[in-house]
């Protein structure tokens, strides 16, 4: 049996790893939205904000994420990932999963709880990733302290650059794979290949449109901000002026 999740920012194109599971045969849950989201998500909300205490705001934007990775996890969060996975948990298929961007923010503690499942984490240039609001740009709405700021543009980079931070101070699972939304939908055959060869089934080829792939270079508003180069050249994004 293999038990699959998908970790990765709101608008960073996560639904197309969902549907590809999903038409694969993959059991992705019994209720989801056209995201692919396994719904409902209110438990998966709340869990993320016992965790958010546990993170210390630095100022400026560094939080020290140490406390996650030290000490026993919050049975509170436990108790409502397992109520929120139920429906997966205990379900028989051979291979089953689930998505929801908000896993990204519960990663340190998911990574401690299923440390033997596989983790596919999927990245997208956070230029085309903050066009569009998504339900954690406003990272107070899940108990993390940050500069606030009147730009939802900034809003979102502040977000994107946060889980970003987050996934790189937590230790890595075993079983863990890259993929950039971009690289999926320009070689799709390709990174369906290294997908199936991680997963160890093969993997369903989706319809996948090319135009959102660069969308910022037709945008008139501001979509960079300098403290989104670190993340950039890590995931092999260059700054395109």
């Amino acid at each position: 049996m293999t038990m699959i999740t998908v970790i990765g920012r709101g608008h960073g194109g996560t639904r197309a790893m969902s549907h590809t599971l999903s038409a694969s045969g993959v059991y992705m849950g019994a209720k989801l939205n056209r995201s692919g989201d396994l719904i409902p998500p209110e438990d998966m909300y709340e869990a993320c904000r016992v965790l958010g205490r546990k993170v210390k705001w630095l100022g400026g934007l560094e939080w020290d994420f140490s406390a996650l990775h030290e000490g026993p996890i919050d049975p509170g969060f436990v108790r409502l990932i397992e109520k929120y996975l139920a429906g997966v948990l205990n379900d028989r298929s051979e291979n089953k999963g689930w998505k929801i961007p908000e896993t990204t923010l519960a990663f340190p503690w998911i990574r401690r709880m299923y440390p033997d499942i596989k983790y596919i984490f999927w990245v997208r240039n956070p230029r085309d990733g903050i066009l569009a609001p998504h339900v954690t740009d406003d990272l107070a709405e899940f108990g993390i302290e940050y500069p606030r700021t009147d730009d939802p543009r900034r809003l979102r980079a502040i977000s994107w650059k946060y889980q970003d931070d987050l996934i790189r101070a937590t230790p890595k699972p075993k079983h863990w794979i890259k993929v950039r939304f971009e690289d999926f939908v320009l070689n799709q055959d390709r990174e369906l290949a290294r997908l199936s060869e991680f997963l160890g089934f093969p993997l369903a080829k989706i319809i996948v449109r090319p135009d959102p792939v660069g969308r910022w270079k037709a945008d008139t508003g501001v979509n960079y901000f300098d403290f989104l180069a670190t993340g950039m050249e890590e995931h092999g994004y260059e700054k395109g002026f």
